[in-house]
């Protein structure tokens, strides 16, 4: 099999998880809080010694099958979470919160604790400011919770008060390096598990009551790269058809018997 057959296969995979990646941005393009996320590419003309082992089954017991930090043909480099700030809207509602800055709620789940640009909340049957999972918004003293009566007023530190009375401050973190994050899923982030990292104050964010964030996802952008990612899978798709034509013409002529 010719070069080009596999470098065509791994540029295919490597254009399907970009679509993949794509298609989950514009589906949550409706979500608030929702934070996208961005490819990077690896110069594919790098080369190290084992890309000119020939990855096929019958020479070797595993196929090396394509790591992208190890292998140099074309592929993704990096998939980070673009934690720009999105649009503000404004509903007047006292529990929709949205932040001004690069710091996250702190809210507990059943899983534990995770870390959320998401602002919808509401006050549960006990009291707790709940997101729509039910997860506890926590403050700096734990779950943050409400008297059944009274106007509940957040000031952009983050501290809540009802009627006049301070209740607590809503807890707002970041980390340092946000390539140390991963999303889990329902708006959810967290620090990856084995980066070390740790989260500290966002004491540069505020809260802004009444508002939500919404999604940083330029529909029109990721329309543009969809199609470009659906022309560069098509010309793989057809290099990987050409490359086998090629194959089977000169298996048919130079293997036929003279």
């Amino acid at each position: 099999m010719q070069e080009s057959s596999y470098s065509a296969v791994f540029g295919a995979l490597t254009q399907q998880h970009r679509l993949d990646t794509i298609a989950n941005n514009l589906a949550n393009v409706n979500t608030t809080g929702f934070k996208g996320d961005k490819l990077s590419f690896r110069d594919t003309f790098r080369r190290y010694a084992h890309d000119l082992l020939d990855p096929n089954t019958t020479l070797r017991e595993r196929v090396p099958w394509p790591a992208a930090n190890v292998l140099a043909q074309p592929r993704i480099s990096e998939q980070v979470i673009d934690l720009s700030q999105g649009t503000m809207k404004s509903t007047g509602n006292a529990l929709d919160l949205a932040i001004a800055g690069d710091g996250f709620f702190r809210v507990q789940t059943p899983e534990g604790e995770f870390m959320t640009r998401q602002g919808v909340y509401h006050r549960s049957a006990e009291g707790y400011v709940v997101d729509g999972h039910g997860n506890q918004l926590l403050g700096e003293g734990g779950p943050i919770q409400l008297p059944e009566t009274g106007s509940v007023v957040i000031d952009a530190s983050g501290q809540v008060s009802v009627d006049g009375e301070a209740i607590d401050v809503i807890s707002l973190v970041r980390v340092e390096d946000p390539r140390n994050l991963e999303k889990v899923g329902n708006s959810l982030l967290r620090v990856r598990p084995d980066s070390g990292a740790q989260t500290v104050p966002a004491e540069d964010s505020t809260v802004e009551q009444g508002f939500l964030e919404a999604a940083n996802v330029e529909v029109v952008s990721e329309m543009v790269n969809m199609i470009e990612a659906l022309r560069a899978f098509e010309a793989y798709q057809k290099m990987i058809s050409g490359t086998f034509e090629q194959d089977k013409k000169a298996i048919a002529e130079v293997g036929a018997p003279r």
